[in-house]
């Protein structure tokens, strides 16, 4: 179970001074927290993925990647991954700039010592050559393979620039309702000008919105089935048509049967990703919970995995047609209670009767 959001008002000075450069209050602000709050719970999480992020700002690279490690036992998979994703950076090996990129000015002795042994040269003028011909005029072609050139630049800009890790999670906490929540990391570890857009955008909704660093987070109340369906295929088209994709609108369908004892729930996913190209650094998840690996009927062209919890985890392919099928019940505990107190009262008549039938006759006060 998530946190109580209060406890993120406590990272706020940590992270104000984190973006004034003030790396050193926030790790004073942070470790005393860290000292109350374990790695495990998701507030400790965020709390040392911040702490990590003001140790990168001092050059402490080695620190950082350390408090990332220890997030490996946080309960949140989002806050895992970021970790694991940072983690990966810092380890990187640095990569030697090679002398020929930059200039290297010589030292005043080294000028001093050309000055000295410098003699004055006499230069000797060159006939200049003969003006080369006057091109033939004619009709002037247009420079298609220039426009090609900066078509190809401006369409890689655009598409490696919103790669980013998109990870949506759809809860079913009773019949009839439904929370989803989408979290959005960039591979840069900034703010994309996507995000600002989207974030812009989404307002008039009710999604509650947060932006930490390069990690934006759109959460939804707990809503109607439909509600809550219509405002997610809201959210997937406005994040596809400001990242330039004409995708088809996204298959999103919830059918329940109420049985008294429970409700027979049947959900499908289709999403066509197909304009979407497969590029490194884009990764894209679906997580519905609670919903254990029984109700899953069909999910293609990737499977879907088991998470502790109840969580289903369902990875996407970009350029392929997605699908996702799910059957389950939602037990009513009205139902299976009054189930219960029918079965005791018919026990109870049951056994009067086999009273009756023995001659012992109907139960009588003392006298």
């Amino acid at each position: 179970m998530d946190e109580p959001q209060e406890l993120d008002v406590l990272l706020d000075p940590a992270r104000r001074a984190v973006e004034r450069g003030d790396y050193g209050r926030a790790l004073a602000d942070l470790k005393a927290l860290a000292e109350a709050h374990g790695a495990s719970s998701p507030f400790g999480g965020r709390l040392r993925l911040l702490m990590a992020t003001a140790l990168m700002g001092q050059g402490r690279s080695a620190e950082a990647a350390g408090v990332c490690r220890s997030l490996r036992a946080c309960r949140d998979a989002t806050l895992r991954a970021q970790a694991r994703d940072l983690e990966e950076v810092l380890d990187a090996p640095a990569l030697e700039r090679p002398r020929e990129w930059s200039m290297t000015l010589p030292s005043l002795a080294e000028m001093e010592s050309l000055e000295g042994n410098s003699r004055p040269l006499v230069r000797r003028r060159r006939p200049k050559p003969p003006a080369p011909p006057a091109p033939p005029t004619g009709p002037t072609s247009p420079p298609w393979g220039l426009a090609l050139l900066v078509g190809l630049v401006l369409v890689l800009t655009l598409v490696l620039g919103g790669c980013v890790q998109l990870e949506t999670s759809l809860r079913f906490p009773a019949p009839g309702r439904l929370q989803f929540s989408q979290s959005s990391l960039s591979a840069t570890g900034r703010r994309l000008p996507w995000q600002q857009q989207l974030a812009v955008a989404l307002e008039s909704t009710p999604l509650r919105q947060r932006q930490d660093h390069g990690l934006q987070t759109l959460r939804s109340p707990v809503l109607p089935a439909p509600e809550a369906l219509e405002l997610l295929g809201r959210s997937v088209a406005t994040a596809a048509q400001l990242a330039g994709l004409e995708l088809p609108p996204p298959q999103l369908q919830l059918e329940e049967r109420n049985w008294l004892l429970g409700v027979r729930q049947h959900f499908s996913v289709g999403l066509d990703l197909r304009a979407v190209p497969a590029l490194p650094g884009l990764d894209l998840h679906l997580n519905l919970e609670p919903v254990g690996p029984r109700a899953l009927r069909l999910a293609e062209p990737l499977p879907a995995r088991a998470l502790p919890g109840r969580t289903l985890a369902w990875t996407l392919q970009p350029g392929a047609l997605n699908r996702l099928e799910l059957r389950c019940w939602r037990w009513s505990r009205l139902g299976l209670g009054s189930l219960a107190i029918g079965t005791l009262l018919a026990l109870t008549l049951l056994l009067q009767r086999l009273r009756l039938r023995a001659g012992f006759g109907l139960p009588e006060l003392p006298a």
